[in-house]
């Protein structure tokens, strides 16, 4: 009895087809999955520091450069003051923002040279001194839901605004200067330049843009140039100083004073701590909330205007929830916790060693400005 063979070409012919047929359905899986794969990436959230033009968490500033980009506007990113030199012409818009990071007078002093018109999102005293010279900063108010009442066509088109704590500006020499929503946006022309200063950040902001008319006036200030520099660094320029302990922050002047209050509050400790016998625990009256506690202490110091008490309790609450997180004891000298946060979260150590051992501030801007860095610092070492 014969046995039927199937031949080899036969076979081959069947692999082939089955070949053809299936490789359509890998190649659609192939497509699908590089689709899925820049779908997540580009729908990825971007964390980032505050007003940073690629950030999209609710201080980031990604959600306004957007939309200017949508808009026609060009939009470069500077990272340093050499960028912003390079790319500054007569018809261009310089956007400055977090110039707290800006401690070196002589990058201010490049800054103001620079061709092109300004815009200072909440600029510090220094910064003032070094762009504006001409304007002084007169109150901190809360503006929510303000009327712009003056004649300038940006602020007009955008309406009512909710601008939440804002620096105001008034002009210290006579000269005129368009001043809306109470003076905390005006603008004036200085040298040729037009210079534009807004006394808050927060409508600026992915979440600031939500409220009222924020995001028609942040389009219509950014927007005014058909370039525009960002600039908003989020550490301090060209900083190589290493970090300083805290007994280098005292003039060798003092010492001798700072040893003798050492010793007398010693001596006052062990005054009061003397006691005629055993404590007496007895129940509060009435309960008073954390909230209504911290709120009573944060009016009295500024009805006092004790600044440094209030940094000092803001930079003290942050190192004590650090230090847990950074491995090390409630004793650990300021060296070596400037050292480690800087470590964990990539920030520059004299950045840290300023925030978070440095000298009180002398306004209640830059009061602002430390608690928002604190928090950052904190955000970064958590994230990390």
């Amino acid at each position: 009895m014969a046995t039927v063979g199937t031949r080899p070409e036969a076979v081959t012919g069947a692999v082939s087809r089955r070949w053809r047929s299936w490789r359509w359905v890998v190649l659609t899986l192939v497509v699908l999955a590089a689709i899925a794969a820049i779908g997540a990436y580009l729908t990825a959230p971007r964390p980032g520091a505050r007003m940073d033009a690629k950030s999209t968490e609710p201080d980031g500033a990604r959600a306004l450069v957007t939309l200017l980009g949508d808009g026609g506007v060009e939009v470069l990113v500077a990272n340093s003051i050499a960028d912003v030199e390079q790319a500054a012409r007569p018809d261009t818009l310089i956007l400055v923002a977090q110039s707290q990071y800006l401690t070196d007078s002589s990058l201010l002093d490049r800054l103001a040279q620079a061709p092109g018109d300004l815009l200072l999102v909440e600029p510090t005293s220094r910064t003032r001194e070094a762009l504006m010279p001409h304007v002084r900063m007169s109150t901190v108010n809360p503006s929510f839901d303000v009327a712009p009442n003056c004649a300038l066509r940006e602020a007009n088109r955008a309406g009512k605004v909710r601008l939440g704590l804002s620096d105001t500006y008034e002009a210290n020499d006579g000269r005129t200067m368009t001043s809306c929503y109470g003076g905390a946006l005006i603008r004036y022309r200085d040298h040729g330049r037009t210079v534009t200063a807004v006394g808050s950040t927060d409508f600026m902001t992915n979440e600031g843009l939500l409220q009222a008319g924020n995001a028609a006036l942040a389009m219509n200030l950014a927007g005014d140039r058909p370039r525009l520099i960002w600039y908003a660094p989020h550490r301090i320029e060209g900083e190589t100083s290493s970090p300083a302990s805290l007994s280098d922050l005292i003039p060798e002047n003092v010492t001798w004073i700072v040893w003798q209050l050492c010793l007398v509050v010693l001596l006052v400790a062990l005054w009061k701590g003397r006691r005629s016998g055993p404590l007496v625990a007895e129940q509060l009256p009435v309960v008073v909330r954390a909230s209504e506690t911290v709120e009573g202490r944060a009016r009295l110091y500024r009805s006092r205007r004790a600044r440094d008490r209030a940094a000092a309790a803001l930079r003290a609450a942050t190192v004590q929830r650090l230090l847990p997180r950074l491995g090390l004891g409630p004793g650990a000298p300021a060296p070596a916790v400037v050292a480690t946060v800087a470590r964990r979260s990539g920030v520059d150590a004299g950045f840290v060693s300023h925030q978070l051992f440095g000298p009180p501030p002398a306004t209640d801007n830059d009061l602002l400005q430390l608690a928002r860095a604190l928090d950052e610092i904190e955000r970064q070492v958590t994230q990390t």
